[in-house]
């Protein structure tokens, strides 16, 4: 069991780390699309959020992300700094890359992370800080090869990287585990594990693996709304689990 860093708050949060999110409503048009979605995700804790496509998971991050409007109430409470908006790193969905593609790893994190023009040599000051950064994840290896080589694990890992330079309070993942192999999927699950750890970040994601919810603190079913939030275990066996993905789904599998 992970070390508790931060006491669960009875009623509130008051002079604890956590964000905040309530009373969400997300609108499209005529389309309803996130309906009174609340729930409280505590610095140094992972919650998986699941369900089916359509759901509103990216519109949820999105609303956090501060780049799709919303009715009710984001806020993050820092334990050393009180009420203050969130660092938000954000790794989307893999994007792919073709084999042939000469541009590198350092060529994508330089471009990302600073102002420096990507047709000049990248100065050693540059290199070293991207190297540094691809340190935290243990990829500083993968420094000089050309995206379109990498592995899904590898691509991840590099994702990952930009997206904790600078360190955020709040980590989003928008399926992680997609096009990851087996082992890849672990050795993610356990980086994510020490970055937690080390750095006492929130971590939200979204997945449709749920070989991964053993993983996690706590599971979000949602359906433009919340319909069952817990361990892992207390979601999969509800009502509303059952309803969407179906009988024969496995506990623990993977839904179409």
């Amino acid at each position: 069991m992970r070390r508790e860093k931060h006491p669960r708050c009875q009623g509130g949060c008051h002079g604890r780390c956590c964000l905040r999110v309530e009373h969400l409503n997300v609108r499209l048009g005529e389309d309803q699309i996130l309906d009174d979605v609340s729930f409280h995700l505590h610095c140094g804790e992972l919650i998986a959020l699941i369900g089916p496509n359509g759901a509103g998971k990216s519109s949820l991050f999105k609303s956090i992300l501060g780049v799709m409007p919303y009715h009710g109430s984001i806020t993050f409470q820092s334990a050393e700094d009180g009420r203050q908006k969130p660092r938000i790193g954000y790794v989307p969905q893999s994007p792919s890359f073709d084999p042939g593609d000469p541009v590198s790893v350092l060529d994508l994190f330089t471009a990302a992370s600073s102002r420096w023009p990507a047709f000049l040599p990248i100065p050693a000051r540059l290199r070293e800080t991207v190297r540094a950064a691809l340190a935290r994840v243990g990829g500083e290896g993968l420094i000089d090869r050309r995206l379109g080589t990498l592995s899904g694990g590898e691509l991840q890992r590099v994702l990952l990287a930009m997206a904790l330079e600078p360190l955020p309070n709040l980590l989003i993942l928008d399926e992680p585990m997609s096009g990851v192999d087996v082992e890849g999927e672990h050795q993610l699950l356990d980086l994510l594990d020490t970055i937690r750890e080390r750095y006492d970040l929130s971590i939200l994601l979204s997945t449709h693996d749920f070989q991964t919810l053993q993983r996690v603190d706590k599971v979000i079913l949602l359906q433009q709304k919340i319909l069952a939030a817990g361990d892992r275990e207390e979601v999969l066996a509800s009502e509303a689990f059952a309803r969407l993905f179906g009988a024969e789904t496995e506990r623990g599998g993977e839904a179409e």
